[in-house]
C-alpha cells in the first residue's frame, strides 16, 4: 500500500522556522523537509514511519509550506516551479491568492507523482470538494482525520474513510453517509529518545525546574474559556505558559507575566519534561469529552497531568491513579498547590501515567489501527 501523507503546519511555526534557519528556503526538498520533520511539530512524521515499519510505502508533505512546496516545484515540476519564482519570493512577493492557488497545484502533482494508493489528509480544511471528487475519480481512497471543529457537510462527502479521536464525530459522520472510525491520538515513543539525546530526562522523579505549567494557544478570540480558565489561575498561583497567541491578551492578562514565548515541537516536549504538573484544558469541540493531543504528550513525558473532566477519560486513564482531574477553577488551583507540596504522590501518579501511555497509547499501536483499517477497505473495493 502506498500512503502519501499530507500535513499543514501553524503558519506561525513555518515563519519562526525558517527565520531560524536563514538560507533553508533555498534548500533542497529533501533537506527542508527533513530540517520541518526535525522539530518533532505536531504528529511531524510518525504516520509515515509507523506505517513503514508495517510494510507499506509512505511519505510526507507539508501542503501548506510554500518554502517547502517551492523546492519540490523547481526540482520535480519545472513549469510549477517557473511559476512560483525565486525562494526569496515565498512570502512576499505573491499574494493570499496566488499562494493559495500555487499550493494546490503542488500538491496536486506531487499526488500524480507519488501515485498513491491512499491520500491521508490531516486538514480536512485543505481541498475543495471539487478537488476530493477528483482524486476519487482517479482511484485513490481518500481519508482524512480530524478532531477539530469539521468542515461543511459537502466537504466531509468528499471523503472515503474519516478518523476521528472524538467519540462523538463518529455516529455524526455515520449519519451523514460518510465511513468513519474512532481512532485516538497517541505518543510517538521516539520523542523519549530524541529528548535523552539533548540531555532532557523524561523520568518523572527527575529535576524539574518547573511547578505548573501550560503548553498551547492562548488567544482569548480561538480560546474564550479555556484563556479565561488560565487567567483565574494565573490570578492565585505561579503558572509558567509558552504559547501562540499572547498578543491578543488584554493588557492587564495575568498571563502576560509568566508568558515565556512560543514552544514548538522538541522545545515544547522539553518544557512538559520539565515541569513537574501540565496543565491541560479542552476546546469547546470536544463536548465533554477528553481528547486532545496534551493528555499524550505530557505523560508520555512524565508529567503529572492534572486535566478538566472527560466521560471517556476512564477509558484512556485511571483518574486520580495515573492522571488528576479538576472540575473548575478553584478545584485547579488547589490540585496544583497540593501536588506541588507533595512530590511522592505527584511522581507516583506521573509514573503511572507515562507507564500507561507507553505501554497502552502509542502511535505505534495506533497506527498499526490504522493500517488495518485501511488495508481492509482497499481489499473491498
Amino acid at each position: 500500500m502506498r500512503v502519501l501523507i499530507l500535513d499543514t503546519y501553524y503558519p506561525a511555526f513555518l515563519a519562526a522556522h525558517y527565520a531560524e534557519h536563514p538560507g533553508l528556503a533555498a534548500a533542497p526538498y529533501g533537506e527542508q523537509l527533513q530540517s520541518l520533520i526535525d522539530r518533532g511539530f505536531g504528529t511531524s512524521d510518525t504516520y509515515s514511519h509507523y506505517l513503514r515499519r508495517h510494510g507499506h510505502e509512505a511519505r510526507d508533505t507539508v501542503v501548506n509550506c510554500l518554502e517547502l512546496q517551492r523546492a519540490w516545484a523547481r526540482e520535480y515540476g519545472s513549469a510549477i516551479g517557473a511559476l512560483l519564482g525565486p525562494p526569496a519570493s515565498a512570502r512576499t512577493g505573491l499574494g493570499k491568492a496566488a499562494r493559495h492557488a500555487l499550493l494546490h497545484v503542488v500538491a496536486h502533482a506531487q499526488i500524480r507523482a507519488f501515485r498513491p494508493d491512499v491520500v491521508y489528509i490531516q486538514d480536512l480544511w485543505f481541498f475543495s470538494r471539487r478537488e476530493l471528487d477528483m482524486l476519487r475519480r482517479r482511484g485513490t481512497f481518500v481519508a482524512g482525520q480530524i478532531a477539530s471543529p469539521p468542515p461543511p457537510k459537502e466537504i466531509l462527502h468528499g471523503y472515503d474513510l474519516l478518523l476521528t479521536s472524538f467519540p462523538h464525530f463518529v455516529k455524526r459522520f455515520r449519519r451523514l453517509g460518510v465511513d468513519s472510525e474512532y481512532l485516538k491520538i497517541a505518543f510517538d515513543g521516539r520523542v523519549c529518545d530524541r529528548l535523552r539525546a539533548r540531555h532532557v530526562d523524561t523520568a518523572p522523579g527527575s529535576t524539574r525546574p518547573y511547578g505548573a505549567t501550560f503548553v498551547g494557544g492562548v488567544n482569548p478570540g480561538v480560546h474564550p474559556q479555556g484563556t479565561r480558565l488560565l487567567e483565574e489561575v494565573a490570578r492565585t498561583t505561579r503558572l509558567e505558559v509558552w504559547g501562540y497567541g499572547a498578543e491578543a491578551l488584554d493588557a492587564e492578562s495575568p498571563l502576560r507575566s509568566g508568558h515565556n514565548g512560543e514552544a514548538w515541537g522538541l522545545d515544547m516536549f522539553a518544557i512538559l519534561a520539565d515541569s513537574k504538573i501540565a496543565v491541560n484544558r479542552h476546546i469547546a469541540a470536544a463536548e465533554g469529552h477528553a481528547n486532545n493531543m496534551r493528555l499524550y504528550e505530557a505523560t508520555g513525558t512524565g508529567a503529572l497531568l492534572l486535566t478538566d473532566r472527560g466521560s471517556n477519560l476512564p477509558d484512556l486513564f485511571e483518574p486520580g491513579r495515573e492522571v488528576v482531574v479538576y472540575d473548575d477553577v478553584v478545584d485547579l488551583v488547589a490540585k496544583v498547590r497540593h501536588y506541588l507540596e507533595h512530590d511522592t504522590e505527584r511522581v507516583a501518579i506521573a509514573a503511572a501515567g507515562q507507564e500507561r501511555t507507553l505501554r497502552e497509547h502509542t502511535y505505534e499501536r495506533r497506527i498499526g489501527e490504522l493500517s488495518r483499517m485501511l488495508e481492509a477497505r482497499l481489499l473491498g473495493r
